[in-house]
């Protein structure tokens, strides 16, 4: 039995799986949570990488430097042969990946005692839709980022097939499952026949009826969020006396997380500002004008991201916006929320009927509808996905972990 590493690398957050054997067991990554988030901080002030929660603390603390997220996102677009200045240095894109998947490497030889050489990496069904050639780009060159951070043998597993082998291990008979691998990234479905029997077996490929999916997921909320709820307060959708709306496009880089750090360049702030003619209300401008000249557009999506957590599955909450004016806020509530996803839900859901169609399922006869993935706390999309298969029985597995734990599964049989 050869020792090995499973990595579940999300969009929101990841984890690490390491054994031996046929189960592997889940690492402590920080602050003895087995999970973390996908953050990065590069810290001027005290010269220093911080990752996970320890990068958002410092980050909100008000150090100076570089956060980074959803660095999946990256993967199978065009920034990836891009850099970008951090601390004054120009830095590759795929580097702050390899930077992030070394850090999980060494916690995982901290767990292991060995240094790890074999890796199982989760990936999305799709991790770019509707593009075939630039989706096997993206799984490549992730490979290669892996062996940059120090890994020699690289294989892949569909996440939500990984779900899946973790699901089944708790099963007492045959069941076809649709496994809901919703996190922050993509929303993928698995159509998968599980079982005891079937367990055991070495080959599974015949047990994967049909697979699908579709690049919306949890940050795709946020953004639809954010425009809805905190966007309008700094300018988006008024009008000026001209009759002319205020250019929306600035509004849409602040609520995308990869795409804030552009609106800090001199140029952006230049164009920011030749925006004014457009307000007829100079305080929603002066507003616009201080979270870009403050660099504040992280902390807005912070705010926003925690925001939807609370009210996900129900309540109401205020986002505080006090930093940006006095008494500044914006009101949530469940409600809002799924008007807000509401485009993005559906298109989820449609995914998931597509992946029965393609295997010749009737919704009706599906057994299950497994549940992984952050943004399966979300009622409203489980709500949407539950009317879609109204005889499917409803299962919530760990929303951050199963995926690791069943690639686990999977790396403690390929490397057997």
């Amino acid at each position: 039995m050869r020792a090995y590493t499973a990595i579940d690398f999300g969009t929101s957050n990841s984890a690490v799986c390491v054994g031996s054997g046929p189960h592997g067991q889940l690492v402590a990554l920080e602050q003895g949570r087995e999970t973390m988030p996908t953050a990065v901080f590069y810290n001027a002030d005290e010269r220093h990488t911080a990752f996970g929660r320890q990068a958002i603390h410092e980050y909100q603390a008000g150090y100076a430097g570089r956060l980074m997220r959803s660095l999946k996102s990256l993967l199978g677009s065009e920034l990836l042969d891009e850099t970008t200045q951090i601390n004054g240095k120009a830095v590759a894109y795929r580097e702050i990946i390899a930077g992030f998947l070394r850090h999980l490497r060494d916690a995982a030889q901290a767990e292991s005692e060995a240094a790890p050489e074999r890796l199982v990496l989760g990936r999305p069904v799709h991790f770019v839709d509707d593009n075939a050639e630039r989706d096997r780009l993206a799984e490549s060159t992730l490979a290669e980022i892996a062996r940059e951070a120090g890994f020699g043998e690289v294989h892949f597993q569909y996440e939500p097939i990984a779900a899946a082998m973790d699901y089944e291990r708790a099963l007492d008979r045959e069941a076809l499952v649709l496994v809901a691998d919703i996190g922050g990234g993509t929303s993928d479905f698995s159509l998968v026949r599980l079982g005891p029997a079937r367990a055991q077996r070495d080959e599974r490929s015949a047990d994967v009826l049909a697979s699908g999916g579709v690049h919306i997921a949890g940050t795709d909320f946020d953004q639809q969020l954010s425009l809805a709820s905190v966007m309008p307060v700094l300018g988006l959708g008024h009008v000026a006396a001209s009759g002319k709306p205020v250019p929306s496009h600035v509004y849409f880089e602040l609520a995308t997380w990869h795409r804030i750090n552009f609106l800090y360049t001199p140029r952006a702030l230049s164009e920011a500002q030749t925006l004014r003619p457009f307000f007829a209300d100079a305080a929603l401008h002066e507003r616009l004008m201080r979270v870009l000249r403050e660099r504040e557009g992280h902390r807005i999506a912070g705010l926003v991201e925690d925001a939807k957590v609370e009210v996900a599955d129900g309540g109401h909450t205020m986002i505080d916006l006090g930093f940006i004016a006095a008494a500044l806020a914006a009101p949530l509530d469940a409600a809002r929320l799924g008007d807000a996803i509401a485009a993005g839900v559906a298109r989820i859901v449609d995914a998931g009927l597509q992946t029965a169609r393609r295997a010749g399922v009737a919704p009706a006869a599906i057994d299950a509808i497994y549940f992984t993935g952050g943004s399966t706390g979300v009622r409203a999309l489980r709500e949407a996905i539950a009317a879609a298969f109204p005889s499917s029985a409803l299962v919530n597995g760990d929303k951050f972990a199963s995926v690791a734990r069943g690639l686990g599964v999977y790396a403690g049989r390929l490397f057997a």
